[in-house]
């Protein structure tokens, strides 16, 4: 390609985070996709350790709790054992809404996941199962370490 045609794809990229920003209120992590890609050094802001979903005791043995504000699932598949995944399905980018029957369910276009091992169930248009997350309770809080 030549230089020329490869300048509208950068004018646009530069719009829409613009743009992007601009919804976002001026946050750092709207346009943090949008600079050029660096080596090294680190990324201000940026959670590296476990965060706080809620408290356990919510999340019922057999099913689960989407805790939405955080984009995250956490499941109880067996009494103690906890299981957390990502919230955001893999074919759209939906936030599943619900757990039910041992199942994370996608309300956008019908994918389920298991509530074991986020893996794909049924039919469903997923691609892949949800990444899933390490996760703690401590103190009889959640903490949930995401990839």
């Amino acid at each position: 390609m030549s230089e020329a045609q490869q300048s509208p794809a950068t004018t646009r990229r530069t719009l829409l985070c613009g743009a992007a920003a601009v919804l976002a209120g001026g946050g750092a992590l709207a346009v943090s996709g949008c600079g050029s890609t660096t080596s090294g050094g680190s990324s201000s802001g940026a959670a590296a350790g476990p965060v706080e979903v809620g408290p356990a005791a919510e999340v019922p043995v057999g099913g689960g709790k989407v805790f939405r504000e955080k984009k995250i699932v956490v499941t109880q598949p067996t009494e103690g054992q906890y299981k957390a995944f990502s919230a955001k399905c893999p074919h759209a980018g939906c936030i599943v809404d619900q757990v039910k029957n041992n199942e994370i369910l996608c309300p956008c276009h019908g994918s389920r996941f298991s509530i074991t091992d986020g893996s794909v169930q049924g039919t469903g248009p997923a691609p892949s199962p949800l990444p899933s997350y390490q996760v703690a309770v401590e103190g009889g809080t959640l903490k949930v370490t995401p990839a």
